[in-house]
């Protein structure tokens, strides 16, 4: 069976960029478009030589060596890279008409916000940004925030910006069914996506932007782990957990229940906090008994100045943080057995975790990280921002790492409370084949 690479699979959405280029190209004398792809070798694969294989000689002439189609009547189409988000500045005097991102998830969003201002000039030309994409890549959590997630689609929604201003915003979803040339080439294309695994069949076939490519916790299911919130029982034991940095304050407060099913109920998500700052927020933010709050091992590094640590600052304002395991691939593993999905008793599909809906940024964030490329079995600490929840998250799983899929009864045995307490148990649930002792601690101090 022929294999069919990645750079086929795009020609449909390069053919639709390059021939809207082209239409504007033409209708609008002396206009200027660039089209941007990561890497100029991408550009060479896939933009530059589909272009060369039907833009019309009668109309431009293209130069290689400056990657710029010039039209007859004075119209310009540069081709472009942003390898790096330093390379946003070599276009910093540049004004475009129109500027076109392919693959617009393989860059980063301060790649593409900063090119928005290069849109510009004195005529009277429709201006515009114009993307292509697929679902995955570095961009992925952005582009679906910005585009996917702000209502129906083949809708123009308007916006407004932090500035006051106004825009607005389109998505086209485009199926495989939708790419002629693609179908036309290779009919039997539809049959071996059925053939692919779930993961994939959907992203390819279905545009689906919950799962992608490269998405490290593939099982989160916004069905399944997102639950509708309710009152915390009081007698449930509530747990802290956070990633601190000047960048980003992300504090969880988590409850389990007494057959160790776990809610991430509520979260503070804030950068530019100084530690004090930050703990007035977190405690604002707390009227439950907090029976452990869990830190990564660096806020305990000290001060050379101060001879203090993050840690005592947090102390200082009634916060006394317990020092986590910060072993990324066994955290990473805990959080995927959290997470992980089974049947109940009644066949419902469910997880040892769930999450309130107003932890926005954990459910944001959690199934947007992906695989590192030199680690498989970590995250991939890039983009930055997508990190600070699922860490503080991994700070909890990774200290209660085993969550219990309990049954209705334990083995017969001797427990201590402690140790029933571990297993998920409070004195009303204790079955009558479980014996209690005191353990002999206590015993030996006359308890």
């Amino acid at each position: 069976m022929k294999h069919y690479s990645e750079e086929q699979q795009e020609v449909g959405k390069s053919y639709g960029q390059l021939v809207d280029a082209l239409l504007y190209a033409l209708q609008y004398p002396k206009s200027k478009q660039i089209i941007f792809r990561r890497t100029f070798p991408d550009l060479e694969k896939s933009l530059i030589r589909v272009s060369l294989g039907f833009y019309p000689r009668e109309a431009a002439t293209y130069n290689s060596s400056k990657h710029i189609w010039t039209f007859k009547n004075g119209s310009l189409i540069d081709f472009g890279y942003i390898d790096s988000e330093s390379d946003v500045y070599q276009y910093q005097s540049a004004e475009y008409d129109v500027i076109r991102f392919d693959e617009l998830t393989h860059f980063t969003e301060f790649m593409y916000t900063y090119m928005i201002s290069r849109c510009r000039g004195a005529n009277n030309y429709p201006k515009g940004i114009k993307s292509s994409t697929n679902p995955g890549g570095v961009g992925h959590s952005w582009v679906k925030d910005r585009f996917i997630d702000i209502g129906e689609p083949n809708k123009i929604h308007e916006i407004t910006l932090e500035t006051g201003e106004k825009t607005t915003r389109i998505f086209i979803p485009s199926l495989v069914q939708d790419n002629i040339f693609l179908l036309q080439k290779d009919p039997d294309y539809v049959r071996r996506l059925d053939n692919l695994p779930e993961k994939e069949r959907k992203a390819l076939k279905y545009g689906n932007w919950d799962i992608f490519e490269g998405q490290y916790f593939s099982e989160f299911d916004r069905k399944i782990h997102v639950c509708e919130p309710f009152e915390i029982p009081k007698d449930w034991r509530i747990f802290r957990t956070r990633d601190y940095g000047l960048d980003m304050c992300a504090t969880l407060w988590i409850a389990l229940d007494w057959q160790m099913n776990a809610y991430a109920y509520k979260e503070l998500y804030e950068s530019n906090l100084i530690v004090s700052e930050a703990a007035k927020k977190i405690n604002a933010m707390t009227t439950e008994h907090i029976v452990a709050d869990y830190a990564p091992p660096d806020l305990w590094n000290r001060n050379k100045d101060t001879g203090k640590s993050t840690a005592d600052i947090f102390a200082e304002n009634g916060q006394y943080l317990t020092k986590s395991d910060n072993n990324r691939i066994s955290g990473w593993l805990a959080v995927h057995e959290w997470l992980k999905v089974f049947e109940d008793e009644q066949g419902v599909k469910t997880s040892k975790l769930k999450i309130f809906p107003n932890c926005k940024n954990l459910i944001r964030t959690l199934p947007a990280v992906q695989f590192d490329e030199k680690h498989p079995n970590d995250v991939a600490t890039e983009p930055h921002e997508l990190t600070h929840m699922p860490d503080s998250l991994r700070y909890w799983c990774t200290m209660w790492h085993n969550p219990i899929v309990q049954t209705k009864r334990l083995p017969q045995g001797t427990y201590t409370p402690t140790e029933l307490e571990d297993l998920g148990y409070k004195t009303p649930d204790i079955p009558i084949n479980v014996h209690i002792t005191t353990p002999l601690s206590k015993r030996r101090r006359g308890h």
